[in-house]
Order: C-alpha cells, then structure tokens, then sequence
C-alpha cells in the first residue's frame, strides 16, 4: 500500500471494497448506484483506491475440483538452518513448484506452512517430491484435508 499522502478510507471507499470483493465484474454503473454516488466521482474512487494499492489486483475464483485440482492439503515445512541465505534460496526455489498455491513463514514449531493442490494420491506424491528436493529441507509434515468448510473469501471488512 502506498503510504505516502494515503487517504483515510470512508464509509463509501469500504463498500466499494467490499462489494468489489464480493464482485469483481459488477459495472461502475450498479456500482455507484449501490454506494450512492454518481458513476464518474465512484470511478474515480475505484481508481484511487487501485493506486494506493487497497485493491492488488481483480480476477475470477476457480473450482479446482472441474479443473481436476480437487485434492488440497497442508504441508508444513522445517529447514535444517535458519539463515538468511536459507530462507533466500527456499523463497527462490517455492515459488516454482505450481501445486504450492500459498506458502507462509511461520513463527513458531517449523518455518513454513505451503497449502498444495492436487488431483489424486499419485500426484501429490509427485508434488512431494519436488517439496523434498527443495534447498535445507529437514522435515515436512502433511495434513491432507478431508472437508473444506470455509473458504478464503477475502479481506473481513463488515
């Protein structure tokens, strides 16, 4: 977020977020109906709200389980030293491996926390391996999940 001459958000700028959130294709037209505002100053509250980087990008939610990614699991991961230089070349090296759709450092019992997707045991098999073969791997452990209740819906705003 850009920190410099930021303004303070609004009850309006959090509604535009919110509904934008909830609705990425909705139109600046029932957009600006919706908070009460004319089309062209809404517009121009969306584009500063995009420049001052409350809104990071827009894109559509995929059902991974029709795309053949219907598997997810939790893996997490502890390093066999905790250098700078460590945590560089496994950044590196993470981001690589496309099953990994998130990965977080951890405070705490090990150092990251990677959610994978999969479509059957055979691939997440595959998947490990290339997780093992990463740089100062000391140990995983995987949590595979068997009901997603709740998912990512964004940012809790209301």
């Amino acid at each position: 977020m850009n920190n410099n001459k930021t303004k303070p958000l609004d009850r309006i700028d959090l509604v535009i977020l919110s509904t934008l959130q909830g609705d990425g294709r909705i139109s600046n037209v029932d957009l600006a109906q919706k908070v009460n505002l004319s089309a062209s100053p809404c517009l121009d509250r969306v584009r500063r709200l995009e420049k001052d980087g409350y809104i990071k990008r827009y894109g559509a939610f995929l059902n991974a389980s029709k795309l053949n990614l219907g598997m997810t699991a939790f893996v997490q991961v502890t390093l066999n030293r905790t250098t700078s230089d460590t945590f560089k070349l496994f950044k590196k090296e993470v981001v690589n491996i496309k099953e990994v759709v998130e990965c977080n450092l951890i405070a705490g019992g090990y150092d990251y926390l990677l959610k994978i997707r999969f479509a059957n045991m055979e691939s997440y098999r595959l998947v490990l391996e290339k997780i093992g073969a990463l740089p100062a791997i000391a140990q995983t452990s995987t949590y595979m999940v068997t009901e997603n209740i709740k998912e990512d819906s964004g940012v809790p705003l209301d």
